[in-house]
């Protein structure tokens, strides 16, 4: 990810505030729009604004590129529905070649995404109904077809879903070769309706709450009893386990079933393996302190019992650990480094990252903020809004700390003043060699008007320490940032997943994101 362009671009305009801003290169502008994208509506841009905005992106990019970047949207940022939207806009307006066929190839890494793709193409070509998708992108279809021959049975079955484009369209519309006998058998299966309905997790627990019991007690057990088997025969993967821990817990799990499940969790393989973002362990976090409330009021003997003996407590500390993990990824930074973070709190960031998420915005600068904590070794952190204050927290602690900061956004109002974390650095001559904002970058001096940061930055960088760098964690991705984009001295970052932690140290070697977007193919 990154970040660094040449000012030759950064064409003067205003943000949503009336705050002087400056426009991104196209390629920086859709880099950042798509990685920032949850799919619902903004404070500041309605969701068809941002498509019609990625649109004129995309018309603006070589082709390759946007190949490029569907392909690292969905392997490096673990993103699905974004790089539909690029692979569906690209067949659009680009022909002659088979560099849509190629990247849809690589993007569609699930079965489902066979039939998602199919439904994006359908929405956003306004072509209603299954038939009028006959005249669906032979780009798209080739690589659609390709990625047939990459999914076995079990695959297939697990993603048979009842949806308006379902398996068996994308069958008959895609035509894929089947390699061999077998998978012939296979698609022939697809097409009567008789693939092998999978035994999963999911299909135990349905299957045991269609079940009648005579009494609660015994519809209690009965559910315990799944739990612990199922955690037993290993079939529930991490992120399972990470969205079931209330559910878990409230079966009141044996404690040695749920030993193994706070050492799944706090697994430093299976954390990086399970490609989580952070903001999942802290919405996790928070459903349990919620439970943990609720039972303090609960008279329930067996929920006291397993409370009383420290389980919830157990749990909330692995997911701590998940949390420290899950940081590891951050490099090039020492001892030595001087760090601060300063986190926006205002309105604008007090905003859901999806509609089905309690998460907000607010809440991933603050998680990106505690995890580059806990890597560095001399860290100052802060939150602004009308105005700036730091505050002391623990270093040990990544998700408590995110609650502790939560508790106490109020204490400096709602406003953007960013510009006051370089002018307290000015004042005060503070040489720190990495300044971070976590924020929408929608910045403004609420009490002059307007009082650029580009001149407090370059007075710091003059009077005060050269060797500074600025690093802007863009959270929302409006396309607009609130200084220059100098080469190697102030640096882009859009995205929330820990895979940002990873391109510091990219930064440090002059490389650039567009540049490591550009090795897919």
């Amino acid at each position: 990810m990154k970040f660094n362009t040449t000012t030759r671009n950064n064409q003067v305009i205003l943000n949503h505030e009336g705050a002087k801003a400056y426009r991104m290169d196209s390629a920086m502008a859709l880099y950042s729009a798509v990685v920032t994208w949850s799919l619902n509506d903004t404070f500041y841009e309605k969701n068809d604004e941002r498509l019609i905005r990625i649109r004129h992106l995309i018309a603006l990019n070589k082709p390759g590129f946007v190949a490029q970047l569907a392909i690292y949207a969905r392997h490096e940022m673990h993103m699905r529905s974004v790089p539909l939207v690029l692979l569906t806009e690209l067949a659009r307006i680009h022909s002659g070649d088979n560099t849509v066929a190629r990247a849809t190839e690589k993007v569609i890494t699930r079965a489902d995404e066979i039939t998602e793709l199919l439904a994006c193409y359908e929405t956003l070509n306004k072509r209603e109904g299954f038939k009028k998708l006959n005249r669906l992108s032979k780009q798209i279809q080739k690589g659609l077809a390709a990625a047939f021959n990459r999914f076995d049975e079990y695959q297939f079955a697990k993603y048979n879903r009842d949806t308006t484009i379902k398996l068996r369209d994308a069958l008959f519309l895609v035509h894929p070769k089947a390699k061999n006998q077998q998978q012939q058998e296979l698609f022939n299966k697809i097409a009567a309706h008789t693939l092998a309905t999978p035994y999963t997790w999911e299909t135990e627990l349905s299957q045991l709450g269609q079940q009648k019991f005579e009494t609660e007690k015994e519809k209690t057990i009965a559910f315990r009893q799944k739990w612990e088997e199922l955690i037993d025969s290993n079939k529930l993967g991490y992120m399972a386990l990470l969205r079931n821990l209330r559910n878990i817990l409230q079966a009141g799990v044996s404690y040695a079933h749920l030993k193994k499940v706070t050492q799944t969790l706090s697994n430093g393989e299976q954390v990086a393996r399970s490609k989580q973002f952070p903001f999942r362990f802290l919405s996790a976090y928070r459903e349990l302190l919620n439970l943990k409330s609720s039972l303090n009021q609960n008279k329930n003997w067996m929920e006291r019992l397993w409370n009383g003996r420290g389980y919830l407590e157990e749990v909330l500390d692995s997911l701590e650990s998940a949390a420290q993990h899950s940081a590891k990824n951050f490099r090039g930074f020492d001892e030595n480094t001087r760090v601060l973070l300063a986190c926006d709190v205002s309105g604008s960031m007090q905003r859901p990252i999806s509609p089905q998420s309690k998460i907000l915005l607010y809440d991933i600068g603050l998680m990106l903020a505690m995890m580059l904590q806990s890597r560095c070794e001399n860290v100052q952190v802060g939150m602004f809004g009308n105005t700036w204050k730091r505050i002391s927290v623990p270093t040990r602690n990544i998700l408590s700390n995110v609650q502790e900061f939560y508790k106490r956004e109020g204490e400096v109002g709602y406003a953007t003043n960013g510009h006051l974390v370089l002018k307290e650095l000015l004042e005060r001559k503070e040489k720190v060699d990495k300044i971070m904002f976590f924020t929408d970058l929608q910045l403004w001096n609420t009490g002059t008007g307007n009082e650029p940061m580009s001149r407090l930055w370059k007075q710091y960088k003059a009077n005060v320490h050269a060797e500074a760098r600025l690093y802007l964690f863009d959270l929302n991705g409006y396309g607009q940032v609130p200084l220059k984009m100098l080469d190697h001295e102030v640096c882009l970052i859009a995205g929330w997943s820990d895979k940002i932690f990873g391109v510091l140290a990219a930064l440090e070697d002059y490389e650039s994101v567009i540049e490591t977007i550009r090795i897919y193919s």
